[in-house]
């Protein structure tokens, strides 16, 4: 009887959430610590990737950020809220995502690729291998080229003032 005196009031200050509203999403209560310890976890196993693979760096800088708000937060609603991400539910389904992520780059060593490999390089026009998949997009139309001059002239404006016919108050031209 005594404890529930104390204990319901704090009880009622603090927001349960009740659902994801996501279907197979389930409410994780303590979320902030979940996110804290996947957070910790992913900076620790990210590690193992060299120092300066740019995979490395977007993990690491993504990962901190987050790991700071959930230690200055104290609750969900403001962890959601600040991280814009979505639900703490689902950063908890891409932290382990990322664990696991980390684990296939790891073994599929992307970055270690030997010094003396050599690609083939096809450049422009030249006529492609017919090993060579063909990835070329179709040509542009010439107004995105007659645009792009435009912009890189600095005559654009110019252009759109000459082209758009004034407008009075009364909104007729």
């Amino acid at each position: 009887m005594f404890l529930r005196r104390f204990t319901r009031p704090l009880m009622m200050m603090a927001k349960v959430k009740e659902t994801t509203g996501i279907v197979g999403l389930d409410v994780v209560p303590n979320a902030r610590q979940v996110l804290i310890n996947l957070y910790n976890k992913t900076l620790k196993e990210i590690q193992a990737v060299p120092e300066d693979e740019g995979y490395r760096k977007a993990v690491e800088s993504f990962t901190r950020h987050r790991l700071k708000v959930c230690q200055e937060e104290g609750d969900w609603e403001a962890i959601e809220k600040r991280l814009g991400c979505g639900q703490v539910e689902e950063l908890i389904e891409e932290a382990e995502d990322e664990l696991k992520l980390i684990d296939k780059m790891i073994e599929w060593d992307p970055w270690g690729v030997p010094e003396d490999y050599e690609c083939e390089v096809i450049e422009n026009d030249a006529p492609v291998p017919k090993h060579v998949p063909l990835h070329r997009p179709g040509p542009l139309p010439e107004e995105f080229y007659k645009t792009l001059e435009t912009v890189t002239t600095g005559t654009l404006e110019e252009n759109v003032k000459k082209e758009s016919p004034a407008i009075d108050s009364t909104g007729s031209q």
